[in-house]
């Protein structure tokens, strides 16, 4: 059987380090990507086999580029696009009428237009191993919550252009997943005030992930919740 490789972004901490520890364990190469080259370098020296950590900002063109590299010295074939790093954007969360308009623009540059960038360039990678596009929404995408219109719209936005490239590339699978709340330190950020103390941790939705991995599910939105029942 073929190696298969995934690349991560994001994979550092929260859902990116949980699936990435479960596809190691799983025989996968890894790829992994996140801003902190510290963090990032611990991970990758918990996980087992083939892993490559290069640390930067999925906004930086030089650092997509250096992703696309690494998937071409391990053979030019990507199984798997797991597009998870993404920024909350201004915090505390405020409403839209005080809404930083520079913390939204860079906020769509990470949330919205790098996973983009990140898949116009490895297409022809995903496109010769038949592969799949994995994108973590959130149900900030398509509900109403005071404080989150800026997140959600970078995420409604990231849920518009996969399912439109899920109609242009057939011949890939594209799934975008809300997750559902997850213990993260991008929900403490949001929400300081709040305990979280009961809030599920990040680990609980990996097995609704490797149901879409392993089974090949149709292209589409999907819900931790949904794939687990």
């Amino acid at each position: 059987m073929t190696e298969r490789t995934a690349l991560i972004t994001g994979g550092s901490r929260g859902l990116g380090r949980a699936l990435a520890h479960a596809l190691a364990r799983d025989g996968w190469k890894l790829i992994i990507d996140a801003r902190g080259a510290d963090a990032l370098d611990a991970v990758a020296a918990e996980l087992p086999g083939d892993v490559t950590a290069l640390a930067g900002d999925l906004g930086d063109s030089w650092h997509r580029a250096a992703l696309v590299s690494a998937v071409e010295e391990g053979g030019g074939g990507l199984d798997l696009l797991v597009n998870n790093a993404s920024t909350l954007g201004a915090a505390p969360l405020p409403r839209l009428a005080d809404y930083p308009l520079d913390e939204l623009e860079r906020a769509f540059r990470t949330n919205t237009i790098a996973p983009l960038a990140l898949v116009q360039s490895l297409l022809p990678a995903l496109t010769r191993r038949r592969g799949a596009v994995l994108g973590i929404s959130s149900d900030a995408a398509v509900e109403a919550y005071e404080g989150w219109g800026g997140y959600g719209a970078t995420k409604a936005a990231f849920e518009q252009i996969s399912h439109v490239l899920s109609v242009e590339e057939p011949g890939l699978a594209v799934w975008w997943v809300d997750p559902g709340e997850m213990r993260t330190e991008m929900l403490r950020d949001a929400m300081p005030e709040e305990d979280l103390s009961a809030t599920p941790p990040p680990e609980t939705v990996v097995p609704a992930l490797l149901r879409l991995i392993d089974g090949r599910l149709p292209s589409g939105r999907y819900t931790a919740g949904g794939l687990l029942r």
